[in-house]
């Protein structure tokens, strides 16, 4: 029947376009999913910490499950720009997906759109740039979180007292999401100011010399928020100092990412508590949705929320991630 289509097509003296469309009718072959080893997926986190080592160990584990090429490609810093560049190298090295956590929300949206347009799955984790165009958001449920965590304070402090917040890279869209959070919580408690936000870029030197100059800036202090790896560790190396070892079991110390340093400060009763994210999960999932979406077996994304737990001494060994 198709055969008859094809030469009728064409002995009536059918256009071009008939005949190309018959033809393409009678050969055309369904489409079928990738090889997966043909596939490569490359994963980009903000910095080189250990947060993102557990979404390495996530997103490893499921690439090898399905079998692709992956890459983990780390910044040196944490400009935009740098970012920008590695998009760019990836998209030179056709990739077929990418994810990305966020240093500066619009610095990548147009790489990322101009990654899409290349047909190149992209998707943000951890951190988002919420107007780039990506698929979907994988992490934590900021403004919750940092929600959670100022009612943590407010009951630690009975509703009344001075804090800070010291906080990564100012402009990170997860940290600032945080932040709201805590501000709305805190709204509910007229007795309690935030007095201090104070960037740190992640750094720990910068960190430790920002907690230092807000100690002394406001005696009367009475907790402090660390919304970014690197405030938990800052803070507690400040209280093992001379000068303001008086303030250990004094200050209320709420810190997010369960590093090695946070962790011996809540042993150390420098830190009250942690909030945990879940980064072996959200580098399992990136991989996870990026290969479905690669393949064609997700069209409807939506974003994930992997949640926290709160860890303080009592659950410090029980607690996942």
């Amino acid at each position: 029947m198709k055969s008859r289509l094809l030469r009728k097509a064409i002995f009536n003296g059918a256009s071009l376009a008939l005949a190309a469309a018959a033809f393409g009718t009678l050969f055309a072959q369904p489409a079928s999913a990738k090889d997966p080893q043909s596939i490569s997926i490359a994963v980009i986190p903000k910095v080189a910490v250990p947060f993102f080592d557990d979404c390495n160990t996530g997103a490893k584990e499921e690439a090898k499950k399905y079998n692709v090429n992956y890459q983990w490609v780390v910044p040196q810093n944490t400009q935009g720009s740098t970012q920008v560049q590695i998009i760019e190298d990836l998209m030179a090295r056709h990739v077929d997906g990418i994810a990305i956590s966020v240093n500066e929300p619009k610095s990548v949206e147009n790489v990322i759109q101009q990654a899409k347009r290349n047909g190149i799955k992209v998707l943000t984790f951890d951190s988002d740039s919420p107007k780039s165009g990506r698929s979907m958001y994988i992490g934590t449920s900021n403004v919750a979180a940092g929600a959670t965590m100022a009612a943590a304070m407010a009951k630690a402090l009975n509703g009344n007292g001075e804090v800070a917040i010291i906080t990564g890279q100012l402009g990170a869209v997860n940290l600032n999401e945080r932040i709201t959070g805590i501000k709305q919580e805190l709204a509910k408690y007229p007795g309690i100011k935030i007095v201090e936000t104070q960037g740190t870029d992640d750094d720990l030197a910068r960190g430790v010399s920002v907690v230092e100059t807000t100690l002394r800036a406001h005696p009367q202090l009475k907790g402090i928020f660390g919304v970014s790896q690197v405030g938990g560790p800052a803070v507690a190396k400040v209280l093992s100092t001379r000068e303001f070892g008086d303030k250990k079991g004094k200050l209320e110390v709420l810190a997010f990412d369960d590093l090695p340093d946070t962790i011996k400060g809540v042993k150390d009763g420098l830190i009250q508590g942690i909030i945990v994210q879940r980064p072996v999960t959200m580098g399992r999932l990136a991989v996870d949705h990026l290969y479905a979406q690669i393949q064609g077996k997700e069209t409807s994304e939506k974003d994930i929320d992997t949640g926290v737990t709160v860890v303080t001494k009592a659950n410090l060994g029980s607690y996942t991630k």
